[in-house]
């Protein structure tokens, strides 16, 4: 079993006993085993927990999440270590050429906006030319065929008055930006996991973002959130706020979700590692593309909890 845990209604208090994340809150005590911790989401501003929590939780190869004023992610504690390999692995991460990393972002953006157009597909009935976009990305998206799809994708998926503005303040925005924070962590977890560490990222590259990487590797994986986003928005209407129902439907259809991979299912987690996998590979000569047509098939046939 995988959690995502949020804090985020009322004040706790953590700690570590036997191996267990004990949580102490509304005058509860509910524990969860340390190593099935994926991601741990600290929103509430009166949550304390001892070094043993946070220290505990990385060494049994866990995320955690802080939230701002906002309750939207701004910080994010991983692994040092998580690879028998590591250093061998980050020597290999460092030593791609920029050639092979161009080449590894034209997948990435090809399977982005291919993914865009299944969403838009089964939501409006037509993709907006996003499948055809996705068979036209050059090496390093030379072309920009990224922002021509958001574009569509966007119009066509929330109206041409919608903007996509992280942090704006805007409800579907901000359901968004929650979404893509914890999805983030997700596949941060897993670039650790590998033994790559999360900055060193194939395109992404701002000096102020420690998960340049992590921001690469997620940007096939967006329409989920985006699907979870819509399945809120379709029963609360677009002013939805970032609650307690909203974020356990973010969650759980981003992280405890199934989906059918090469015809097993599947929780995201694994399809993410499975993709972080593969980019080690290529790396390290072994392999020549990413592992990330798998999540293709999941968004198609995939089933809600």
């Amino acid at each position: 079993m995988e959690y995502v845990i949020d804090l985020s209604d009322a004040p706790a208090s953590l700690s570590v006993r036997c191996g267990q994340l004990v949580i102490k809150a509304d005058g509860r005590e509910d524990s969860v085993p340390l190593a099935e911790i994926l991601v741990l989401v600290v929103s509430h501003p009166v949550v304390r927990y001892t070094h043993a929590v946070l220290s505990g939780i990385c060494e049994a190869g866990g995320a955690v999440v802080l939230c701002n004023e906002k309750r939207l992610p701004c910080g994010m504690l991983l692994p040092l270590v998580s690879h028998v390999v590591q250093t061998e692995r980050l020597s290999a991460q460092a030593g791609m050429s920029l050639p092979l990393k161009k080449q590894l972002w034209k997948q990435i953006i090809s399977a982005k906006v291919a993914a865009q157009g299944r969403l838009l597909a089964a939501r409006c009935a037509h993709d907006a030319g996003l499948a055809m976009l996705a068979g036209k990305v050059r090496s390093g998206d030379e072309g920009n065929v990224e922002a021509m799809a958001a574009r569509r994708y966007w119009q066509t998926l929330l109206g041409e008055s919608f903007r996509r503005e992280p942090r704006s303040g805007e409800a579907i925005n901000t359901l968004l930006d929650y979404g893509y924070g914890v999805l983030r962590a997700v596949v941060a977890r897993a670039i650790c996991a590998v033994g790559f560490h999360p900055s060193l990222g194939l395109h992404h590259h701002n000096r102020y973002d420690p998960f340049c990487l992590a921001d690469d590797m997620m940007e096939p994986f967006r329409p989920l959130v985006d699907e979870a986003v819509l399945s809120i928005v379709d029963k609360r209407g677009r002013g939805a706020t970032l609650d307690k129902e909203s974020k356990a439907v973010l969650i759980g259809q981003i992280v405890q979700r199934r989906f059918s991979v090469d015809g097993e299912e599947r929780k995201l987690f694994d399809v993410v590692s499975r993709a972080a996998g593969s980019l080690a590979a290529v790396a390290l000569g072994k392999r020549k593309k990413l592992l990330i047509s798998g999540i293709e098939n999941a968004a198609q046939r995939a089933s809600d909890i």
